[in-house]
């Protein structure tokens, strides 16, 4: 490529990875993926990976890279300890530094808390991104995913948060259970998702019940694919919402996330009269590893 960046901005979770090519002035040079995450490699592949990502780059000097990410849990490159809540998303101050032969490596560290137990890793970059473009934000953040989560922002730091599993439960039951056979389609039925989302909500206790009752619907009464996935999707987000109602009800709820999962968390949200509104994740991940840059850059200036 032409131009050599300043640094690297990494993104390194557990199935994949990106990488942004980045100058000193937040412009971006390139961007580059990588099908290698965590959950594949052992910790001597961490460097081997990330160079033959960055094969084509010369510079006389290791360059900046700043990671988010699975990469620094206990299985990755180099455990990052995490920082206990409440707290300021974690920045460049508190990052760890790795040992490399070809670059200047640095790995954010994940934020924990002990009652209720909780922990996560990359989620406080995409906070730490969405606070440095909101500082005077007080609200709940919300970030779709394989383990949604809900945080409470409060002056500038994490108060607290939970994790719920919804996202991981979907795919087991939409791929591994005998629903698999129900809702084996891309198409998605929207009135079906609201109603039973309003169901589900109003009686959140038959849960399981209610799952069952998807695959006899199919066998029974040729239930379409699209309205049985629509409703497996309502009925894990409707009783999510039940039991993290003390975070959003009455409550600013921004949606770190886009696509179809953070759609069905905004149609459901605003099903319940919330206050909610979306923004890009992937911006809100860039702009706190810049934050975390610019951060280390003050601190050796």
């Amino acid at each position: 490529m032409g131009q050599t960046p300043d640094w690297i901005a990494v993104d390194w979770g557990t199935t994949h990875m990106r990488a942004w090519l980045m100058l000193h002035d937040g412009t971006i040079l390139d961007r580059r993926d990588s099908d290698k995450g965590m959950g594949g490699l052992s910790r001597d592949q961490f460097e081997p990976v990330l160079t033959d990502l960055l094969s084509d780059l010369a510079s006389d000097t290791k360059l900046p890279v700043i990671v988010c990410g699975m990469a620094g849990s206990r299985q990755g490159w180099a455990e990052a300890p995490y920082v206990a809540v409440p707290c300021v998303p974690p920045g460049g101050d508190a990052a760890t530094r790795v040992a490399s032969d070809h670059w200047d490596v640095r790995i954010l560290p994940g934020v924990k808390q002990s009652n209720p137990a909780d922990v996560m890793r990359g989620e406080e970059t995409q906070i730490a991104g969405f606070l440095a473009s909101e500082p005077d934000f007080d609200g709940i953040l919300c970030l779709p995913g394989t383990h949604n989560k809900w945080v409470h922002i409060s002056a500038g730091e994490i108060v607290s948060f939970r994790t719920f599993m919804t996202g991981e439960i979907f795919a087991l039951l939409a791929e591994q259970s005998v629903l698999r056979h129900s809702v084996d389609t891309d198409g998605w039925d929207e009135a079906a998702f609201t109603a039973a989302l309003s169901d589900t909500m109003s009686r959140p206790s038959d849960l399981a019940g209610k799952l069952f009752s998807l695959r006899a619907e199919g066998l029974l009464n040729d239930m379409p694919a699209a309205e049985a996935k629509s409703r497996l999707s309502a009925l894990l987000i409707g009783s999510e919402l039940a039991a993290a109602k003390p975070y959003w009800l009455g409550q600013q709820v921004v949606i770190l996330g886009e696509g179809a999962v953070a759609r069905a968390y905004e149609v459901a949200l605003n099903a319940q009269a919330a206050m909610v509104r979306c923004v890009d994740a992937e911006n809100m991940t860039l702009a706190g590893l810049t934050s975390a840059y610019s951060q280390l850059q003050e601190s050796t200036s």
